[in-house]
Parts: structure tokens; sequence; C-alpha cells
């Protein structure tokens, strides 16, 4: 092994010593007199430490995670290994790099902590490494040509399945291109094409690999035109399950199901489930080995709004069941429980997750953990011990202990920097839409507020549609409210955590209800007399930047406006960004369809209504919602003479990544806003 890999880990040999002598988290002691609390600022984007992926050993001794950081002199992020002790006495961090460690998982046996890194002069994706847990020096497993994008250890952790893309579409993707100044023409013949964070497609497919852990050989287990994801070992480790779109072309179809095949070259997968809509999420097996559990989506027409619900199939194929289709709440992440009898998933209701037992019998859920707080990870080791990954408005992510209806805190990564910054209050709110329809949302008022002060207050639109704004730490809303603005973010129709009807509400209708619910909010932060309507702003990502240029296009009574990743002019859209499948299926095509091309456009033919002050943004190679979207605005508002600018950050995605342009983008916020709604300082006396 060279130097590289030998500094990138510290040798697991050396774990026993790590864990007496590393860092050992405890809460920070509390002097006599604590110190002022100060305004969160921009420079604490870099101070900030996300906690993810939280795994449990199988003896559910240890917790191993993931934390998250940016780093300002590099201008990168990085992801480092760490593991707590189930008492939280103990925390140890694993590796060092600074280019990232992603996907930890225990062997069941207890020997291995595996993980995803990039290293050394491989021009390759991340790799498996393995920590051996008796000792011994950190050693790279695999070497397959595409890279691992996700992985799962056999049940006698002799084997691994692994999904990857085939080897030759790496070098059609442009693998060539490094030993050539010239790149290859990319040759299109698919329904969709492209990709967000993926590029043109061609005939890229990933497919499952059975990798021997002794002997480091791969064995591929699936091929053809489809992609395969999600695998999941049957607990005698004969089969593995896993999730694929089959039809004669799958771009064309929303109707992803349920496999499984045995754990050998040349078997050939048998389809588990029919729902002619997406069968997904990670199946997972009942202890028995008899059921495979799993996520059962919204009719095939529904790819936007898909409200999942948690289905359970048996091995034969026969006789699958729908657990929760009384809930009308989505499930996510599904796991058994030692005995069978249930199934522990996170249910999305109303701006909170929350762990949820759900009875296979008779589909009856139990609510495991009430407060409002979102859960958005849950780990269950062999003896039943369950950790949690779970954060607040004023607390980011950490890993807990869920044990009878509480939290124990296990990390404490953040403690010392949500001690110091004073943070503002988020409470609930109830408006009611102009149809009378109940909308409900979140309320943060600026740090050090005084009642009967009205404040310049921003609107800040969710993307999505199908998520909603939540009781979890939001940076971006923090930041605003120390810099002395009410924020309101409210869940308009289109969003999730309000049943499949709310979801559904706003099919081939973009840009009306959602206005409504809206300006509903608006006006109830308004009414509350917490929100000045003569300083308001308005502004989101992604489908919040569609509704930011909607809103402005019905209404004047915005100061200032900031439409990041947005579009008005959706005709132009088709073609050109990842959502044919939508389009041709919700709205039709723009020829048989034009009508209704032209109402769901309106922001742009409406231009010359809009007299809001607006900032454009967006990633230079979004596929999502392409630049051209801000670019076509932008223009429209330039053509009028409205005060507007065009941000484009360079070699960026619909999520900007790169540290130094993540500030950027909340420093011309601030300074946007501040433009508009805050007035200038004082003149001095003469």
């Amino acid at each position: 092994m060279n130097e590289g890999p030998k500094m990138f880990y510290r040798a697991a040999r050396h774990t026993m010593i790590l864990i007496a002598a590393f860092v050992t988290v405890g809460v920070p002691a509390v002097s006599a007199q604590a110190p002022a609390r100060r305004p969160v600022n921009v420079n604490d984007l870099f101070r900030l430490r996300t906690v993810r992926d939280v795994q449990i050993s199988p003896e559910g001794e240890w917790v191993a995670y993931v934390v998250g950081t940016l780093d300002s002199t590099r201008d990168q992020s990085n992801a480092d290994l760490y593991m707590v002790s189930w008492d939280g006495s103990r925390t140890v961090q694993l590796t060092f790099t600074p280019e990232g460690e992603s996907s930890p998982r225990w062997s069941p046996d207890g020997k291995y902590l595996s993980l995803v890194a990039s290293r050394g002069e491989s021009r390759s994706g991340g790799q498996i490494w393995l920590l051996d847990r008796a000792g011994g020096e950190a050693q790279k497993l695999t070497d397959l040509k595409s890279g691992v994008s996700d992985y799962q250890w056999s049940p006698d952790s002799k084997r691994i399945v692994i999904v990857a893309q085939d080897p030759d579409s790496a070098a059609q993707a442009g693998g060539d291109s490094a030993r050539s100044r010239t790149a290859k023409p990319i040759v299109i013949d698919r329904y969709q094409f492209k990709q967000d964070g993926q590029g043109y497609l061609g005939n890229r497919r990933s497919h499952l690999y059975l990798f021997d852990v002794a002997t480091k050989k791969p064995e591929q287990l699936t091929s053809g035109r489809y992609n395969e994801n999600n695998p999941s070992w049957s607990p005698d480790g004969r089969f593995i399950a896993f999730v694929s779109e089959r039809a004669p072309d799958p771009d064309r179809v929303n109707d992803a199901n349920i496999y499984v095949l045995e754990a050998r070259a040349g078997a050939e997968p048998r389809q588990l489930t029919s729902w002619p809509g997406p069968d997904g999420g990670r199946p997972t097996w009942s202890p028995d080995g008899k059921w495979v559990a799993y996520l059962q989506g919204s009719e095939p027409q529904y790819s936007a709004y898909s409200l999942n619900k948690l289905a359970v199939v048996p091995m034969d194929g026969s006789g699958a069941r729908v657990l929760t289709a009384a809930l009308d709440r989505p499930v996510s992440q599904p796991e058994w429980t030692s005995d069978g009898d249930a199934i522990i998933g996170l249910v999305t209701d109303d701006r909170v997750v929350y762990p949820a037992r759900i009875r296979v019998s008779d589909g009856a859920v139990e609510r495991l953990l009430d407060g409002r707080r979102v859960v958005s990870g849950v780990a269950i080791s062999s003896n039943g011990r369950v950790a949690v990954l779970a954060g607040s408005a004023t607390q980011p992510n950490e890993i807990y202990a869920l044990e009878g209806g509480t939290l124990r805190a296990l990390t404490h990564e953040n403690d010392a920097w949500v001690a110091e910054v004073e943070l503002g209050v988020t409470e609930d709110f109830s408006a009611k839409s102009k149809d009378g329809t109940i909308v409900n949302g979140l309320l943060v008022k600026p740090a050090g507020y005084q009642a009967e002060t009205r404040y310049p207050t921003l609107l800040r639109i969710h993307g999505g549609p199908n998520g909603q704004d939540q009781h979890a730490f939001n940076f971006e809303r923090e930041l605003f409210a120390a810099n002395g603005y009410a924020v309101i973010a409210a869940n308009y129709r289109g969003s999730s955590g309000r049943g499949a009807a709310y979801q559904k509400a706003i099919y081939a209708d973009w840009g009306n209800k959602e206005v409504q619910d809206l300006l509903a909010a608006v006006d109830y932060v308004v009414a509350m007399d917490v929100a000045d309507p003569d300083r308001l702003g308005i502004g989101g990502w992604s489908y919040g930047g569609i509704l930011t240029d909607y809103t402005i296009a019905t209404t004047t009574r915005f100061k200032a406006a900031t439409s990041g990743a947005g579009s008005a002019l959706q005709t132009s859209m088709y073609g050109v960004d990842q959502y044919i499948y939508q389009y041709d299926t919700e709205v039709g095509p723009p020829w048989k369809n034009q009508a209704l091309w032209e109402k769901i456009s309106y922001p742009f033919w409406r231009a010359d209504r809009i007299k809001t002050p607006t900032l454009f943004l967006g990633g230079e190679q979004d596929f999502n919602v392409p630049i051209a979207g801000g670019e076509q605005m932008y223009q429209a508002l330039r053509s009028q003479h409205i005060d507007t600018q065009l941000i484009i950050y360079p070699g960026q995605f619909h999520g900007i990544t790169t540290p130094s342009y993540q500030r950027d983008r909340l420093e011309r916020y601030l300074a946007w806003y501040a433009k508009y709604l805050k007035p200038p300082p004082a003149a001095a006396s003469p």
C-alpha cells in the first residue's frame, strides 16, 4: 500500500488507543455567567458540521456516521467517518483526509467497517475500503472502472452486492476523452436523454455485481437496458431483492417494480410486484425471509406528487398488501423488527417527520416519538437498539438513542456552535387560502423579536413541489432572522405531509392554487402585526424559484425577489430539462395542448406586469431547471428597465456545491433584500 492511503487512514489496530485517547465528547460545562449570544453570520456556514448516514453495529455497541464540513481555504466540501459508543461517552474520528468518505457499513459479523472513498491516482469513482476492527491497515477492496454507487453486505459477510455502471458505458460517457484532445461526439437515442449531475445519458445503465471479499473478484449479476438499484440480501444469503424498471422502453413509463434473483451469476430475475406505478425504496426482508417490505408510490401519472405507502409482498410474489393505505402520509426507510411482527419506518406529517411502528397484521401505526422535530434516519441493531438522526428548527442534526419514546444524545457535533449563537424563534401557523383551504407553515421571528413591532418579512418558498418546510434546522432562515427579517415558510398545495389530495391539487395547474396559498400565508402574518406590508420580499430555489416568478407576475406587493433555478416560459423547457415524462403525461405535448402550455407560462407572457426588482440565479450546468429559465426572465425584465441581475455559477448543477458559491449566494440574497426592504441609514446632523 502506498504512503497516501496510510496517511489517509489511522490504522484500525490503533482503534482501541483512539477510543481511549481521542476526543471524548460531553456536554460543555456551564459557566457561572454564560456569555452573550451573537447573531448568525455568513461565516457560520463554514462552522456547521452536517451529521448524516447513521449506521449501528450489529451488536449495538457503536454507531458510525459521517460528518460533512465546508472548507473555505480549499473551497471544497469534506466528509469524514466517526463512530460513537452506545453510552455516548466515547467518540472516535476514523478518517482524516480532505477528499471525503461516505457510506459507512458494518459487516454483519462485526469484523469490518466499510466505506466508500476515491483515493490516489485512480480516475475511477469511489471504491469500497475496509477497516478491520481487529487491527491492521485500511484496505482498498474494489477497483471497478466506474466506481461504486451503492453496496450491501451479505449476511455471512463473505460477499457484497454492488451497484455500478456498465464498464463499457463509462468510456462512452467520456472516459476516453482523458487520452484524447478532442472528446467524441455524444450520441443520443433515448426518450429521456439528460439528467442533472450526470449530463447527457447516452446508454449508461447501472447494474448489480457480486463481489467476493476474499478473492476480490466481481461477477456481473444483471445486464441489459435497465437500471437496477437498492439491492437487499435475504436473511439466508441466497437471494437479492432490488428495484428496476423493465418495460420495453423504461424511460417512457413510471413503473418500477421489486425483483428478486439468486445470488449467482446467470440467475434470472423474478418480478415480485405488479403495481402499474412506482414500487421502490430499499426492499427489506422479514427475519424469516418469507416477506419483502417496500414502498408503493402513487399512480404513474402523478410522478411529481407521489405519496409512498408501506407495502409487503410474499417471496412468491402473490398477494402484495399495502399496510398504510389509511394513513395518507408518506412513509420512508422501512426496517423490520426482530420478531417480524412490525416494521419501523419514518412518517412525514405536516411539518414534522417521526418514527413509527407499523404492525404487519393490520397496518396499525404507533408513533414512537412526539415533538416538533424531523427524524431523517434510523438504524436498528440485532438486539433491538434504535439509533436515529434527528434535528429541530434550533438544533442541527445529531444522532440519538431512541429509548422508550425519548431521545438520548449520542453526538454533540454542533453543541458549541449552538451555544454561541442567537437563533430565531420558529412557530407554527395556519392560514386560510382564497377558496377556504387551510395552509400550514412556519414563521421564524427575527432574533431579538419585540411584540408590536413590524418587521421586513421574507416569503421563502420550498422546492419540489413534493416536499415540505418543516421543523428541521435551516441555515438560510436563521441567517435572515439574524439580519432582522421575519421569515415565512408556507406549505402550499403540492407539498407533502398533508395527504395525497393536497399533493395532487396542482396537477396540470401550476402557478394557481400555490400562489393563492402563499399570498394567504403572507396576509396572515401581516394580520399578526409581525410583517410590515410595505417591506415584503419573496424568493426560492427550483420550484421555489418557479413560484417566485408566478407570484411576482400576479401581484406587485413584493418589493424585492430572488428567483433561483426557476423558469417561466415553460414551453421552452420541453426537451431542455429532465422532466419529459412529466410533461407528456401531465400537461401533454405542446403541439397537442398549446393553450395549457401558454397558461402555465403566464409569468413570461405577463412580464410587462412585473414591477418587482428581481435577482435571478442558477447553475451553468443545471439540467434539472436549466439556466435558460432564469436568462429568459432576466432578459424580459431588463428589456423593461426593471432593476434585475443574473448570477450564473460556473460548473454548477442544480444544487450549488462549491463553498465559495454557496457563500456568494447568501451574501447576494442579503444585499438584494437590504437594498429594497431596509431604509438607508439616517444622515448625520449638520
